[in-house]
């Protein structure tokens, strides 16, 4: 079931990504992603998910995060993709009682070279994730090469959004940051064959410092350099991982 839910998931940013051009709205893009969704008889997670900070549920299906939003971004008619911008796009949906998240950041046209290095060196840590996850396997192994791949490039690892575990409920224990910190080190994850991980690394240009707009949604970064979030849910298996969000 959770690899039915992701596959939807694929499927979807895989038709946003080729609709992702210069000229487009991103509620362009969320209008295909909740179509997609109800034909295929699923719940968009994102749609009416409670605010923390007011009384303001998500408006949208995915979020929508242009060139310095990192995340929560809401789509717009406003917002119109031009050439050389970055996007990320989030999606998650409940299918017949079980979950798929995953993310992506897109570029725009012809993108400048820092942007596209941002976005290859965000990519790379969500690889790293894939390649090292496997039963016995401590998090904070990989977190370590993951967070040392971003630093090495010149950027930085976002530390106040982490990916999460994931089953029946988008949200789920535990967090799963892709930086080493006192707390992770303190009460480690082992992972175990059967556990299900939303792993989303998101990497700033500049530091990683983030807040919140007064929409009470879309993060920033402090110093408005570009940011970038990939995303997958990750099975851990008896020889490794599962992507079971992997786009064809």
């Amino acid at each position: 079931m959770l690899r039915k839910a992701g596959s939807l998931v694929a499927k979807v940013l895989s038709k946003l990504k080729e609709q992702a051009k210069s000229g487009v709205s991103t509620a362009e893009l969320d209008e295909t992603a909740l179509q997609m969704t109800r034909q295929a008889g699923a719940i968009a997670l994102f749609k009416g998910f409670p605010c923390p900070y007011m009384d303001k549920p998500f408006p949208g299906g995915i979020c929508a995060s242009v060139n310095e939003q990192l995340v929560h971004g809401i789509p717009s008619k406003k917002v119109v993709l031009k050439e050389g911008d970055i996007l990320s796009i989030d999606f998650g949906i409940k299918l017949n009682g079980y979950c798929g998240d995953s993310a992506l950041t897109v570029g725009v046209g012809q993108v400048v070279p820092d942007r596209q290095k941002l976005m290859d060196v965000t990519q790379r840590l969500l690889d790293i994730s894939v390649e090292q996850m496997a039963p016995g396997v401590k998090w904070s192994t990989i977190a370590g090469k993951m967070e040392e791949t971003a630093k090495g490039a010149g950027f930085s690892v976002v530390k106040d959004y982490v990916g999460h575990g994931i089953g029946t409920e988008m949200h789920e224990d535990p967090k799963v940051p892709n930086f080493v910190s006192r707390e992770l080190l303190r009460d480690d994850i082992m992972l175990k064959e059967g556990m299900v991980l939303a792993v989303e690394p998101m990497v700033n240009m500049g530091n990683a410092g983030v807040r919140t707009l007064s929409d009470g949604w879309t993060v920033i970064t402090k110093d408005r350099k570009c940011s970038a979030h990939f995303e997958h849910t990750i099975a851990v298996v008896k020889d490794g991982c599962e992507v079971l969000t992997a786009r064809k």
